[in-house]
């Protein structure tokens, strides 16, 4: 199985002047686009809408805290207006964190995953069956 990596973009909403522009990993298991919370600072003051319990894959579960309004750019997809996760994560060997874009996100955006070219495609219409 692939990984599939895409730029976003993430600006508060009601100070455009914090924004953030990272590499992120695709995971359609995860809900939100999901952040380390050493970045929060960096989007500037951001209402805090909730604190929920996250499973993780392996599987423990932690606390993190649901932020918004911000504004993210996934690629070339169109801007959506969404919450963020910001949650304690370890970075990598390298010292580098990895975010999420989580489904919820995905499917504002009107992105959907191809598996067989590991990238992400625009979805033609919104389905509301």
């Amino acid at each position: 199985m692939g990984r599939i990596v895409t730029q976003v973009r993430l600006t508060n909403f009601t100070d455009p002047a914090k924004t953030l522009a990272v590499s992120a990993l695709v995971d359609t298991g995860s809900a939100y686009i999901t952040l380390p919370t050493a970045w929060r600072e960096s989007l500037g003051e951001l209402e805090e809408l909730g604190e929920v319990e996250v499973e993780r894959a392996d599987p423990t579960v932690k606390k993190a805290c649901v932020c918004g309004p911000v504004r993210v750019r996934i690629g070339g997809f169109r801007p959506i207006l969404t919450e963020a996760l910001f949650r304690d994560m370890e970075p990598d060997d390298d010292g580098e964190y990895e975010p999420l874009v989580g489904y919820i996100a995905l499917e504002q955006a009107g992105a959907a995953v191809d598996m067989l070219g590991h990238h992400l495609v625009h979805v033609k219409r919104v389905d509301l069956k």
